[in-house]
């Protein structure tokens, strides 16, 4: 079955970087696309990036310049690298194998805590 097992958060100051980890197995990580998540606390679940199997990206506006998403497809595992962290940024992230074009996702992780202080 469909697992992602995302790791890395933790807590940082505003300015910081951080990278996510997201473990895939259970499928053709090579041959999906991959996208990032987060959902602050009170907010709705929100898209911030994704990755096609043969390697183009696309980003949310509000990421945009200071996140980026890249995979390892000989290790299954998708990154997310963040900078230039603010308290809004603030939020539980998870990795999704997503549907190619509207990114829908179609099976989640259990999502990885980070928390930007200022």
């Amino acid at each position: 079955q469909v697992q992602l097992v995302e790791s890395g958060g933790g807590s940082v100051q505003a300015g910081g970087s951080l990278r996510l980890s997201c473990a895939a197995s259970g499928f053709t990580f090579s041959s999906n696309c991959m996208g990032w998540f987060r959902q602050a606390a009170g907010k709705q679940r929100e898209w911030l990036s994704s990755i096609k199997p043969s390697g183009p990206t696309n980003y949310a506006g509000s990421v945009k310049g200071r996140f980026t998403i890249s995979k390892d497809n000989a290790k299954n595992t998708l990154y997310l690298q963040m900078n230039s962290l603010q308290p809004d940024d603030t939020a539980l992230y998870y990795c999704a194998l997503v549907v190619c074009g509207n990114n829908e996702p179609r099976y989640w992780g259990q999502g990885t805590q980070v928390t930007v202080s200022s």
